[in-house]
């Protein structure tokens, strides 16, 4: 039985005491409080760069504006780019309350609300900068075969400040899925330590 965070284990079965388990925590907690506020801010900015990217050209006398909105892959990278900031300051929030308190979880339902939303944030902003990514090679290359021209060779600082924006919001997606491993690890780690509560009663 285990009562104060000490155990006793036959044969060769690693045991950790308390004070290990404080220091994982701890550096969890440091870790997950870091990658949101950079998701928060490199999500900020990736949608900024590309919601303000426009640039002009005449055309044949006929002045044409090319916009974000003129894509639509581009319009759902914005979207994904304002939920997964507005996700990740209420996380934020979250964190630095559980650090106050000194938990890193409430209960079970919000460990697996936390879980599942971040899993959701990631597949969201994943999606959303393959598609925006597969639109700008497009648009970069163009394909002949469709008669579709290198829309960049005319519209360059568009495109340049989309392809920051694509790669502000990559990172973002990286980093969510980085969450959905350490969210995991803190599901299933309360769960065990929920069993072993049970065990040593």
């Amino acid at each position: 039985m285990n009562y104060l965070g000490i155990g006793v284990s036959p044969g060769n079965v690693p045991v950790y005491d308390g004070n290990n388990l404080k220091v994982i925590d701890r550096r969890v907690r440091v870790t997950e409080l870091v990658l949101r506020c950079i998701i928060f801010g490199l999500a900020i900015l990736g949608a900024i760069l590309i919601g303000t990217d426009k640039q002009a050209k005449v055309i044949f006398s006929i002045e044409k504006i090319a916009k974000f909105t003129d894509m639509k892959a581009l319009v759902f990278l914005v979207i994904a780019n304002g939920l997964a900031a507005a996700y990740s300051l209420v996380q934020v929030l979250r964190c630095i309350l559980s650090m106050i308190r000194g938990t890193v979880l409430f209960n079970k339902p919000l460990a697996w609300a936390i879980f599942s939303g971040d899993q959701l944030m990631a597949y969201v902003t994943l999606t959303a900068v393959a598609a925006a990514a597969q639109s700008a090679v497009f648009a970069k290359l163009g394909q002949t075969e469709l008669q579709w021209m290198k829309i960049c060779n005319m519209y360059g600082k568009f495109c340049n400040q989309v392809g920051e924006g694509i790669a502000s919001s990559l990172i973002v997606s990286l980093s969510m899925i980085v969450l959905s491993a350490i969210s995991a690890f803190s599901l299933f780690r309360l769960y065990g330590n929920s069993k072993g509560k049970g065990n040593a009663m």
